[in-house]
Parts: C-alpha cells; structure tokens; sequence
C-alpha cells in the first residue's frame, strides 16, 4: 500500500518512459530511519525524511554525483540500457543510451550500466553488463574500452568500481548480467572476481573467493577494501586488508545479513563511505549503516529493493539511492569521502 500511495503522487516518469518536468519540490517520502546505537543522532538528523525524487524506473543502480554548480545526479537503469541525469529543480532527463549493450538485437533483462564513477580526471567511467566490459567516456563524447578480459576469457559482467588514489581501479565481477546467469553458455570463467586494473593497463585478480562480489569502497586512509557479497546463501560484507603491493590480506565478516533475506527486501549491494569511515551500506531492507569497526549503528528503512547509494549535493552531506523504481535521498550530518571541494 506504501508503494501505491507514493507512485500515485508522482508524475516525474511516464508509462511510457518519457521523462516530464519537475514541477514540484515537495517530494513524496517513504519508509524510515531506524535507530539502533546512540551514535545515529550524529549521522542522520532527528525526522529527516527519505525523499523520493523521481519514479518510473525499471531497476536503479550505481548513483554518481556529478561536482559542480549545483552539480546533478547520473544513474543508471539497468533493464532500460540507460543513464539518467536528475537536477534539483528540473527533474530527471535521459543522459545515455545505450549505457551497457550496444549490439543488435536484445541481451537478456539486464543489458545496460551498472556502477558508475568518476575517474581522477572526471570521466565517466561505467561498468557494462551487455557489453562486459568497463568503458570511459571521453571528452570527445565516443566511449574507450578500459577493460573487458581476464587472461584472454570475457569478463562475466562487471558489477561496482571505485578508484584508489594512486589511480588503480577495482572493480567486482558477478554474474548478474548474463541473460542465464551462471548457466549461460556465454560465461568464460568459472568464478566470480575482483580485480585491480592498473592505470597501465595490468589486470590482477585479487581474490576469487567471494560467490557474488558486489559493491566496493575503501576506507579513507585506503588500507582496508570492503566488498559486498549478493548471495542469498551467504549476504555478508567483507573487510579485506590492503598490502603495500595492492593485494588483498584475510578478509574478515563485518556483518552477515543472511537471516534477513526473504524477510526484507534486497541483498547486500552498493556502498559508499564518509569522510570520518562510517559506511553505508545496502542490503536487505534499506540502507546499513556500520562504524569505521562495523559496528551496526542503524539502517534507512527505505522498505524497497535498495541497490546502491552515494553522497552528493553541494556540501555532500546528502545520501543519494537507487531504491527499485525510485531515485531518493535523506540528509545526512556527514561528508560524503568522494565530496571535493
């Protein structure tokens, strides 16, 4: 009934899918931050709504702030093969198309774009389901292929990527792209990785362990790496210490969700992290928030499928989220790590 009563009062997406103007910045709202540790009153504000900022949607993920004046949101819609560009006052207009699949023809329900990013020197730079590949748009408007194989095998569908500050990029490699997942006759490994590409172009595997590696963020002295895992048989989140070469040391569990799934929607997915370590994390039912040690302190009950988040915003205190059909934020009392002044 939730679901209804916001939906209704919404008019920023057609049936269609044509996009319509904003004409309003009274946003609807919807679920609610649960408190569980004191420390939560210095995360999110007492009653700061979760606003949902535009509708219509077929799956959102990999929500990327875009810096500027005021600055704009990208997100991608996965089944639609599209990016979307949302600004404050204007609303939600497409960005580009395809974002993930370029070939002829159709590529199961899940072609398009998944995470995106900024590069160092402010490239969009996308992880792509149809095409397995990761690109970079360039100046010039045409896309570069950054990386799409491993030892000469396809990439399965690369997931969620985050760069170091060294310009290392890592990124996750699960199945969810391929139109029969696992069983599709078209997957060439026989795992599911994260990598780091080197600005040189070196690939190395760092670790094949995970079933279903999803979201990735580094702590901000970068010396531990979190990764999300999407199995249902195991929704947990891993920290995974950060060697001097870039490898990975033993990961350690920082919270296993795995009882929750089937009770709540979603499954552990996107992260983002702020600049004092606190970690916000989707999974089921909302967003987890956890203390620099993973201690779980509360959760944004957004009461959808929430598959990633970032912050934004000119001060980058707002936590942007890609919550199923729906594009939301709440404020925060925190600064976003990627926020640059």
């Amino acid at each position: 009934m939730l679901r209804y009563c916001v939906a209704f009062g919404l008019t920023l997406l057609s049936i269609g899918g044509n996009l319509l103007a904003q004409d309003s910045v009274n946003f609807p709202h919807i679920g609610e931050v649960l408190r569980f540790d004191d420390q939560m009153d210095n995360i999110i504000p007492a009653n700061s709504p979760i606003e949902v900022l535009s509708s219509g949607y077929q799956w959102t993920e990999g929500p990327v702030w875009i810096p500027g004046k005021p600055g704009y949101l990208l997100i991608s819609d996965i089944p639609r093969n599209s990016v979307y560009r949302w600004d404050e006052g204007i609303g939600a207009s497409l960005f580009l198309k395809p974002s993930g699949f370029s070939g002829p023809g159709s590529y199961g329900g899940e072609p398009g774009s998944n995470g995106l990013i900024l590069s160092p020197d402010g490239h969009l730079v996308s992880c792509e389901h149809g095409d397995r590949r990761i690109s970079i748009l360039t100046k010039e408007g045409g896309k570069r292929t950054l990386v799409d194989n491993y030892q000469g095998k396809r990439l399965n569908s690369p997931n969620d990527l985050i760069f170091h500050s060294n310009g290392d990029l890592l990124f996750t490699d699960p199945i969810y792209g391929l139109p029969n997942r696992w069983e599709d006759s078209r997957r060439e490994l026989d795992f599911c990785g994260v990598y780091r590409l080197k600005p040189n172009g070196k690939l190395t595997l760092l670790t094949d362990e995970l079933t279903r590696p999803n979201g990735i963020a580094f702590s901000p002295d970068e010396k531990t790496l979190y990764v999300a895992q999407s199995d249902p048989e195991a929704a947990i989140w891993k920290a995974y210490p950060v060697k001097t070469d870039g490898s990975l040391g033993k990961g350690r569990v920082i919270h296993d969700a795995t009882a929750s799934v089937g009770k709540l929607p979603g499954l552990p997915d996107g992260m983002a992290i702020a600049q004092d370590g606190t970690i916000f994390a989707t999974g089921p039912g909302g967003v987890y928030i956890f203390s620099p040690k993973g201690k779980l302190l509360g959760r944004i009950s957004t009461g959808e499928k929430t598959a990633n988040c970032t912050f934004g915003g000119p001060d980058g205190t707002t936590l942007y989220m890609a919550a199923d059909t729906y594009i939301c934020r709440i404020q925060t009392k925190l600064i976003g790590l990627s926020h640059k002044k």
